[in-house]
Parts: structure tokens; C-alpha cells; sequence
């Protein structure tokens, strides 16, 4: 790469994507999911409360149950199903006898609120587990599980546990996934200018970086450059490296 002539770059980037993706914040998500978690416990208690009183009176009938909010099992995974959650009933038994998912009993039925039920449906639409959002950014990016995994512990990847389990944005996961299609980390970027002729070590393209000469965002603790810059840089390099006439 040609020494003692600075390249300005001109292309500026400016993508609400990744604006977006930099805005998304745990404490917003955890703020969020509070208020959503009082409202459910409330609507919950209301119904439980309603149905506790009629079976004390006798007055509860089993086809009262459904329309008061109170599913059985059955009833309770098949409305699952139906919002999409992909899960078998076996799985779902599971979980609500070890109370990761929240029953209440009345007389002796165990009954699922309608509001859990709900809320699940919700989250599922909303966010990936982490198995989920791992398979879907591994369609665009080469990254292993445990990789993956380390970037949530470290929170480059937003998350939120609820229960027992760990859910991520789709919003987060599709963010990144556009990341992957439009830019490239500094390895990537090296390698690119590389194939084109541009002949540069990586620790002189960081100290570009270091230095802004060349835009580019931090996203979770890594750099990357759009290819829109990339190939300006490469465009730039290339036509400084022909012999002036």
C-alpha cells in the first residue's frame, strides 16, 4: 500500500439498522418485561381469585373454566400451538411440573391462566431462545454455538432470562444479520483488500481504524466497515498505486 499520500474517505454511512441495534439496551428490556410481569401476576390473581370463590361455592362448572381464563393442560398447549410456540406436549408437561411454567390448582385440577399462555405466545413472536437466534445467525455468519453463547454472557448480545430461560430479541438477530450482509469485520475487510491488489497487514489497517481515517462502527465490542467503504478504500489504493504520467 502506497506510503505518504492520505486517502480520504467520502463515503459516510449513516444506517438506522445498526442505530437501532446500538440503541437496544438490557436495562430497557428488563424495565419492559417488569411492567409486563406485574400486569400478568394482577390479571392472573384477579382470575384465580374469581375461580377459588365459585369452587368454594360449588358453583364452578368445568365448562366455566375455559372462559373464566383457566385452561387445562390440553386446552393450554393446544392455544400454544396455535400462536406458534414449537413445542412438544411432553416437553410442556415437564415444564409445568417443575413450575417453570406457572399452574395454579383448583380444587384438584392444575389449571394454566390464560394470561401465561398469552405471554408465551408473545414472547415467542417476539424473541428467539437462544438455540433459535444462534440458528439463524449462523445462516449469515461463521460462529459456533459456545461462541455465541460468550457473546451473550458478555451482553454484546442482548438478552433476557425470564424464568428459566433465556430469550433474545428477533429484533437484536436481525439486526445482525444485516450487519453480516452489508459490512465486514477487520479480518473480512483485510482479506477483501488483499484479493484486490491492496496489499496491507492487519495491525496497519487497525491503526487506520484507530485513527478514523477509515469510518466504521463498533457493534458488541467488535469493528466493522460497511463494503461501501471497503471498496471506496480499495478503488482509492488501487489508482494511487498507478504510475503518474
Amino acid at each position: 500500500m502506497p506510503r505518504g499520500r492520505r486517502i480520504v474517505i467520502e463515503k459516510t454511512v449513516k444506517d438506522p439498522v445498526v442505530a437501532k441495534l446500538k440503541s437496544l439496551k438490557i436495562s430497557d428490556l428488563k424495565a419492559k418485561r417488569a411492567s409486563v410481569e406485574k400486569e400478568i401476576h394482577d390479571s392472573i390473581s384477579e382470575i384465580v381469585e374469581k375461580a377459588k370463590q365459585m369452587h368454594a361455592q360449588d358453583k364452578l362448572e368445568r365448562e366455566q373454566l375455559k372462559s373464566m381464563g383457566l385452561y387445562t393442560l390440553e386446552e393450554a398447549y393446544e392455544e400454544l400451538r396455535k400462536g406458534g410456540v414449537d413445542l412438544s406436549f411432553r416437553a410442556f408437561g415437564g415444564r409445568v411440573e417443575r413450575r417453570s411454567i406457572r399452574s395454579e390448582k383448583i380444587g384438584n385440577k392444575r389449571l394454566i391462566p390464560k394470561p401465561v399462555v398469552e405471554d408465551w405466545v408473545s414472547l415467542a413472536n417476539e424473541f428467539y431462545t437462544v438455540k433459535q437466534a444462534y440458528n439463524e445467525l449462523k445462516k449469515y455468519e461463521k460462529i459456533n454455538l459456545r461462541a455465541f453463547i460468550g457473546r451473550i454472557e458478555k451482553n454484546s448480545v442482548p438478552s433476557l432470562k425470564i424464568g428459566t430461560q433465556r430469550w433474545v430479541p428477533k429484533s437484536a438477530i436481525e439486526s445482525m444479520i444485516h450487519v453480516c450482509k452489508n459490512y465486514y469485520d477487520v479480518a473480512e475487510a483485510v482479506q477483501v483488500l488483499n484479493s484486490k491488489g491492496v496489499k496491507i497487514k492487519r495491525n496497519a489497517f487497525e491503526r487506520r481504524l484507530d485513527r478514523n481515517r477509515i469510518p466504521h462502527e463498533k457493534i458488541g465490542g467488535r469493528r466493522v466497515i460497511a463494503k461501501e467503504v471497503i471498496e471506496e478504500l480499495a478503488a482509492k489504493e488501487l489508482a494511487l498505486m498507478k504510475p503518474r504520467i
